[in-house]
């Protein structure tokens, strides 16, 4: 099978939203962010910002790529969501979480500060909505809550009384810089993109400068490197410790974003030696696929297998395949095509398995889950592959 294809990558992002296609929006408001693997919902009412984001996501993107203009009415729904419910006015604030469309958690995260600016970027390019404003608001609100001009990065959490925690990360700002790009992408305005350069430069330069030039995730108040933090938690969801494959990849893709806009020798450079020493340390020669983290010495701390990480891995490996014209990124593709057309994708029921075992046997018969999985890595991987071809 040719999976460097426009018409197979369209055929099967429609195939995973046929998934979701049939249950996804609650009549209750928003959308259905927990599934089974066979479609059913499991724990309705409980919703997290980044699923309800990403799905408004999803459907915006699929609208205009697959032709779609249905979809916009379901991203209309979640966008009116995440207006209406997520954000609550006396505390100028999201929900983090919500129970049943009340507030559980108010904790403000730029990682969902980074979604929200997604959304309404995506919303803007599907044209569901026609001004900046919202763009510029999101942008004000990072900057406010977050932004820390001596570092040039982000911050990453804000308390319910105003003050920002110790713990900096590089997830949070890697999700804000491809959200500004997104924006870029809808408004035109260079504010956006220069502030992705900026936040780019910062992570993938001055501060992996301080790991022998490769991606850390956890920092001090002052960006320095926290080599301790869930050390004793490698699985943690969003903060895991070790060395991220994945987010290694997905900078590579981001930087060859930036680059597509804004063209520098560095940005290529840089994306070819995070995705090339990530992918050698962590592709499987025995189960295939891309194992989850490595440690300091390179060696794997969680050999697990993620969707997202394959999912950005030949998102990334696309996209330098077209810059440089390397075939070994096309070879690098079509394995973890092969790879995830055998392991990840349900071929009974539609869309992928979120995350297996290093033999790929499954843990559980959850597939989507709040706030870890709604498919926005796997389709968008596959929408970002089809632009470039």
């Amino acid at each position: 099978m040719n999976f460097y294809d426009a018409v197979f990558l369209k055929r099967h992002s429609q195939e995973i939203l046929d998934f979701y296609d049939h249950s996804v929006i609650d009549k209750n408001g928003g959308y259905s962010q927990n599934f089974y693997d066979d479609g059913t919902t499991f724990n309705k009412g409980f919703k997290q910002l980044v699923s309800s984001t990403r799905i408004i996501v999803n459907y915006a993107m699929a609208a205009t790529t697959l032709d779609r203009p249905d979809y916009l009415k379901t991203a209309k729904h979640g966008l009116d969501y995440l207006e209406q419910v997520h954000w609550q006015n006396d505390s100028q604030g999201y929900a983090w979480t919500l129970q049943d469309n009340i507030p559980l958690d108010m904790t403000q995260q730029a990682y969902g500060y980074a979604f929200v600016l997604l959304a309404y970027a995506a919303a803007h390019k599907a044209g569901i909505i026609n001004t900046d404003e919202k763009l510029n608001n999101i942008y004000q609100l990072l900057d406010e809550r977050f932004w820390q001009a001596e570092y040039g990065l982000y911050a990453d959490t804000l308390s319910t009384e105003g003050v920002l925690s110790d713990y900096r990360g590089q997830n949070a700002n890697m999700h804000i810089c491809e959200a500004m790009i997104s924006a870029y992408e809808a408004t035109n305005n260079p504010l956006y993109l220069k502030r992705a350069e900026v936040i780019a430069e910062n992570i993938c330069c001055q501060q992996a400068a301080l790991t022998n030039d490769l991606i850390w995730e956890h920092y001090t108040s002052d960006f320095q490197i926290d080599w301790l933090y869930n050390k004793d938690d490698p699985k943690n969801l969003y903060r895991p410790w070790g060395f991220q494959p994945g987010h290694q990849t997905e900078w590579a893709k981001l930087l060859l974003q930036i680059n597509s806009h804004a063209p520098k020798t560095w940005l290529v450079d840089k994306a070819q030696q995070l995705f090339d020493y990530s992918f050698n340390k962590s592709w499987d020669e025995t189960h295939g696929g891309l194992t989850f983290g490595f440690d300091t010495e390179g060696k794997w701390c969680d050999d697990d297998k993620y969707f997202w990480v394959q999912a950005e891995s030949f998102a990334a490996a696309a996209l330098l395949y077209k810059v440089t014209n390397n075939p070994k990124y096309l070879a690098c593709y079509q394995a973890l095509w092969q790879y995830i057309w055998k392991n990840f994708v349900d071929h009974k029921y539609g869309a992928w398995f979120r995350v297996l075992r290093r033999d790929n046997s499954k843990y559980s018969n959850e597939k989507s889950v709040a706030g870890a999985k709604c498919d926005y890595h796997s389709l968008g991987a596959c929408i970002e592959v089809i632009k470039s071809l």
